[in-house]
């Protein structure tokens, strides 16, 4: 039976050809001696059958429950959907928080703890700092372990990190606003008497940044488990030609996350800040409401939410067994497609991956593995361009066809979202029903990247002329200069230019205020919308249909656009978007397969960790760097500092994004094209099924 040498490994070669499959078979044990020979030789035999570890005594699969309490009920979930049910659960809510709460609270905290942006910046990339600090070694020691109470340890600390995040609200006090500035032309030293630049006056609200910085890195300690030790229990546990499908599914849940933030976190904006508005706090200050700017809403009843949501998903995370059922068999049944350089031989004969002296040899492995870095540069390049756009587009969409901030976001998350998850299940799909091997598994991503740089020619269809600017595009009728936004017929009025707030003249041409435009009064309608009038920049409208007839001379937001292309634009758009995504869960199967079985999660945390510091980090500082190069008008505030960019160059902001956004699909085909070309499958797996290796492997 087991001391039979004709069940031993000979060689390591052949340790290396047999993949996964069971040390020996009850076929060979038949061909010298008798039917119950044979029987009683494959009894022997099978209890080493366990594929991933034939020799881990660890290596056990469980009923779902705590210690001795497993009710018969909890066993209708200890099974490969049950996990993908919670794991989509936590990869949602995840989402929810880190890519939709905390981006659309930045510019409220902003206000609120008068913090710069260089500052909120710092926020923002707490998460992948600590992401980037930790992916290694929790990949590294959490692959030999119990693996969905690493997830039990993620939810913890996803559920701190929301607790720690939203404290500044509850120790800060209630929020005091300011009387609303005029907007309409005053004299000058009305204007200015409270507007002034003060760099003495500070406040200790700005402390609160390293509480907010607490809790990004909080936030990304818990989700280093996520998608590393996640993602390889679900390999683990289904068939190699179902995991791609799993895995699509639990991605694309993953990506509802930011769309339901940014949804959910968007009406709570509505909610005033400290949820009832004070009636009013002296005789110079009015009431606020949510078009005032002094208006900051209730950003941390969001994060506050996720708190107890998330923390009760460490309830069923601490049931699940080290191993579902049935997952031997299923390892047993897979054939190994790790990329032929000895490193599976190596990892099986020296055991590598145990303790942490193994740390550096299994990282130089991975680093040494042509194929994989192919791929994780290939996957970096294209995290580059989708974070660039997930962060520019509704800024694109609002300048390009003169759209409000609301609707832009709205519109960039309703073609963002949607396309991306449907080119995540599609791809799983795929790959699933046609039981792709690693090689056609990336000659589909080629595909895939081919189509989407075909169809990033839809910004050639986006490409809309700037609409008149007084002052910036042209003069005010005839007088004062370009770039310029003083002019005679506003020089008395004392307008400020830290005040943006566009007016569309009669005349159909946007000025940067109703004070630059020299509006004198104005008249609220019954819609509770201004209208101002007594404009002495505006000039006369020009006659349409032998009509003069205007009930106003400015009225508040941009002109409306003159551009026709935005449906065109997001239709192609939208399948750009789609076959973009249909290259993600492919790339992270072809990772899972084309490494030894004991380094799949470390392969996975080595990819986040490239994907963070050559794509995700530097994508959108990229992106608005090149953005910001076509500015024509600045922000500038009472002490002359820079801020944001109102009014940008719009062809030079399309050919902006299609060059940068053609040149990552670039990067990314080439090497795809390399990881297929580098990519060489085990000897036998080319002419062998797992039983017929197995049998070979016994008679030798």
């Amino acid at each position: 039976g087991i001391e039979n040498a004709a069940f031993e490994t000979p060689s390591p070669s052949l340790g290396r050809q047999r993949s996964w499959g069971p040390v020996g078979s009850g076929v060979s044990a038949g061909a010298g001696v008798g039917a119950g020979a044979s029987a009683r030789a494959r009894a022997r035999v099978r209890p080493r059958a366990p594929a991933p570890a034939p020799s881990d005594p660890d290596f056990e699969e469980g009923p779902c429950g705590w210690g001795g309490c497993t009710p018969e009920a909890l066993q209708l979930c200890n099974n490969p959907e049950g996990y993908l049910a919670v794991y989509s659960l936590l990869a949602t809510f995840q989402g929810i928080v880190v890519n939709g709460l905390v981006n659309i609270s930045i510019s409220t905290i902003e206000k609120r703890y008068e913090l710069n942006s260089s500052l909120t910046g710092l926020i923002s990339a707490s998460y992948d700092i600590s992401f980037c600090m930790l992916s290694l070694f929790v990949s590294f020691f959490g692959e030999r372990g119990h693996k969905p109470r690493w997830l039990a340890f993620s939810a913890f600390m996803l559920g701190l990190g929301c607790l720690v995040f939203c404290l500044p609200h509850f120790s800060v006090g209630k929020y005091h606003y300011g009387a609303k500035p005029e907007d309409t032309c005053q004299a000058p030293e009305t204007m200015s008497a409270n507007i002034t630049c003060s760099a003495s006056t500070k406040s200790s609200h700005h402390k609160y940044m390293y509480v907010f910085v607490l809790g990004q890195l909080l936030l990304g300690v818990g989700g280093t488990p996520l998608y590393t030790l996640g993602t390889a229990f679900i390999d683990d546990s289904v068939p190699k030609h179902k995991s791609s499908l799993y895995i699509g599914i639990a991605y694309a849940m993953s990506l509802l996350g930011p769309a339901i933030g940014y949804v959910a976190g968007g009406q709570l904006l509505n909610v005033y800040i400290d949820i009832q508005i004070p009636e009013r706090q002296d005789t110079t200050y009015t009431k606020v409401d949510q078009d005032d700017p002094r208006w900051l809403g209730a950003w941390w009843i969001g994060f506050l939410a996720c708190f107890f949501a998330i923390w009760l998903l460490i309830i069923p995370f601490s049931m699940f067994p080290k191993h579902l059922p049935g997952t031997a068999k299923i390892q047993a049944e897979k054939v190994s497609e790790t990329h032929d350089d000895g490193s599976e031989a190596l990892v099986q004969i020296k055991n590598i991956g145990k303790s942490f002296k193994d740390f550096p040899i299994s990282l130089l492995i991975l680093l040494r593995n042509p194929v994989l870095m192919c791929l994780i540069i290939a996957s970096s390049s294209e995290a580059l361009v989708t974070t660039g756009f997930a962060t520019f587009l509704p800024k694109f969409i609002e300048n390009q066809f003169g759209k409000t901030s609301s609707f832009s976001a709205t519109l960039g998350g309703l073609v963002l979202v949607p396309a991306a998850v449907l080119g995540q299940v599609i791809s799983g799909v795929l790959v699933s029903k046609c039981k792709m091997d690693l090689k056609s598994i990336i000659k589909f991503m080629i595909s895939t990247c081919s189509v989407a740089l075909l169809l990033n020619t839809v910004f050639l269809f986006a490409k809309c002329r700037n609409e008149p600017f007084a002052g910036v595009s042209e003069t005010y009728n005839g007088t004062g200069t370009l770039r310029n936004l003083t002019a005679p017929c506003n020089a008395n009025c004392g307008c400020l230019r830290s005040m943006y707030y566009p007016v569309c003249g009669r005349d159909r041409v946007q000025y940067f205020s109703p004070c630059f435009a020299g509006c004198k009064s104005y008249l609220v309608d019954s819609n509770m919308t201004k209208i101002y009038h007594n404009c002495s920049c505006i000039g006369q409208p020009k006659k349409e249909n032998g009509s003069e007839d205007f009930l106003f001379e400015a009225v508040p937001g941009k002109c409306p656009t003159q551009c026709r292309f935005l449906p065109l634009f997001l239709t192609i758009f939208f399948f750009a978007v789609v076959f973009t995504f249909m290259a993600v869960t492919p790339t992270t199967v072809a990772i899972l397969r084309c490494v030894p079985h004991k380094q799949r999660s470390f392969a996975l945390g080595v990819q986040l960790v490239f994907l963070r510091l050559l794509g995700t980090i530097p994508g959108p500082i990229l992106f608005g760097v090149s953005i910001d190069s076509s500015c024509t008008l600045w922000d500038i505030d009472e002490c002359e500092t820079k801020g944001a960019c109102w009014v940008y160059d719009n062809e030079r902001v399309v050919y902006l994004l299609m060059g940068m956004s053609a040149a990552c699909k670039i990067i990314t085909i080439i090497f795809v094209v390399l990881a297929v070309y580098f990519y060489k499958p085990p000897q036998l797996n080319k002419a062998l099924s797992p039983k017929h290796a197995e049998m070979v492997s016994a008679v030798h």
